[in-house]
């Protein structure tokens, strides 16, 4: 326990963060152990900040984007863009792991420490509360990273990732399976909404998990596991702190902005500013929109005179997680998949009306109103497909949906991610295997 103090104590050394930091305004304070509110509270902000970006990464594996030859990041980044995973350059980006354990570190110890040093109060259970939410929300990011995609039949055996639920630094971990890591992701989803206080984050601070973060999280993650139900569930909790979506036709905000009246968790910046000035978006991801009524497209991309170049992410401004659209389309899908395709149509519908132009969305509404079950739930994930592009769901999406084949061509040579390519799933990073013999 002195040696877990001592490295506490470095860690939060010159990168404490104050309470009331706000999220554009961030200042050191230089704590050394927690032992107040205040002190936990610098202690979990940093494991906010320790929360990798590795949705930009995956954005290179999918129908996103086209990795520009000419930048000065290409060297970094083409090896993920043609899914050579082995023997890859030294100098390819690795995709993210202590990161996320480093963040699940900080959540560890406000949970264990915080429990046990701060007095009962309100602020206490928010500040535990959060951190059972991080913990889960990096346990998923993880094994949907890192493990095969969530299946019924098979997640008692898949393998999947190491679990770290204590604050002990020399306990080597084994990798659980990917039922287990669901089953924990849960258990701290639970504990977190019986602790968590605030409604809804006020601007500034929507970085942080609220009741309406953790219910979509919830949604979320019953999704991937295909839990129809559980899924409307979630999605009705969450809605009942927040469900407002911009309207494009009379727009405030990009629906991405922190300052939107869609932002429910700002936490993450999914598309980065290395990857904007090494990419386009790509020929499949442009022609799925309707350029003439789809609002969304001026909204998301800006004609460089050669390419559409993405503006809607990648900006201090434009951190996202979650947002309230994601609720209606998971409500639809799961609507859809149970048989409700009058109701999943009426949700769905709400999207449209705010996405296009009057009278597209009018026609679109009716063409929608003759499609059939199987026919619905495809034009509802071309859709998501386009309302989220380079939010970092595209990756995920692909996997628990069709895996299907993707092509990208480098040097006029094609690199190809066949469809159900073991490849959807990322190995462990070098680096993470040769600190842990177990992975």
């Amino acid at each position: 326990m002195k040696k877990t103090i001592l490295i506490i104590s470095s860690l939060i050394f010159g990168l404490g963060m104050s309470s009331c930091d706000s999220y554009l305004d961030i200042e050191p304070e230089g704590k050394v152990i927690p032992e107040t509110q205040e002190d936990f509270r610098a202690l979990l902000t940093q494991g906010y900040v320790a929360y990798p970006g590795h949705k930009a990464l995956t954005a290179l594996r999918t129908d996103e984007v086209q990795l520009d030859k000419e930048s000065l990041d290409y060297l970094d980044l083409r090896d993920i863009y043609i899914w050579k995973d082995q023997g890859q350059d030294k100098q390819t980006v690795e995709f993210p792991w202590s990161s996320f354990y480093n963040s699940i570190f900080y959540s560890n110890h406000s949970i264990a420490e915080g429990s046990l040093v701060l007095p009962d109060s309100p602020e206490k259970d928010q500040l535990i509360g959060e951190a059972y939410a991080l913990r889960a929300f990096a346990f998923f990011d993880l094994v949907n990273l890192y493990a095969k995609p969530y299946n019924p039949s098979t997640s008692n055996t898949d393998r999947a990732i190491p679990l770290a639920l204590e604050i002990d630094l020399e306990n080597v971990l084994e990798p659980e399976t990917t039922q287990r890591v669901y089953d924990q992701i849960h258990e701290d989803i639970n504990r977190a909404k019986e602790l968590l206080q605030v409604e809804v984050q006020e601007v500034g601070y929507n970085y942080r998990f609220s009741k309406a973060a953790i219910y979509t999280l919830e949604a979320r993650v019953n999704l991937y596991q295909q839990n129809w139900e559980a899924a409307l569930e979630s999605v009705s909790k969450a809605m009942q702190y927040k469900n407002q979506l911009e309207d494009l036709n009379n727009i405030d905000f990009v629906p991405t902005h922190y300052l939107s009246t869609e932002s429910i968790l700002a936490l993450e910046t999914p598309f980065s500013s290395s990857l904007k000035r090494s990419s386009m978006a790509s020929e499949e991801l442009i022609d799925a929109y309707d350029q003439d009524n789809d609002l969304r497209f001026d909204v998301y991309f800006e004609d460089d005179g050669e390419h559409y170049k993405v503006i809607k992410v990648g900006e201090i401004e434009t951190k996202v997680s979650m947002r309230t659209a994601e609720l209606y389309f998971i409500k639809a899908e799961a609507e859809a998949r149970l048989n409700g395709l009058a109701d999943a149509k009426n949700t769905l519908q709400e999207i449209i009306i705010r996405r296009y132009l009057p009278d597209a969305s009018d026609t679109i509404i009716s063409e929608m109103a003759q499609l059939d079950q199987d026919e619905f739930i495809e034009f509802l994930l071309e859709e998501r497909f386009k309302e989220f592009a380079l939010e970092g769901h595209r990756w995920f999406d692909l996997r628990r949906v069709n895996q299907k084949e993707i092509i990208h061509v480098v040097d006029g040579v094609e690199h190809i991610l066949q469809e159900n390519d073991p490849r959807y799933s990322l190995p462990y990073p070098t680096n993470a295997r040769l600190n842990n013999p177990n992975l």
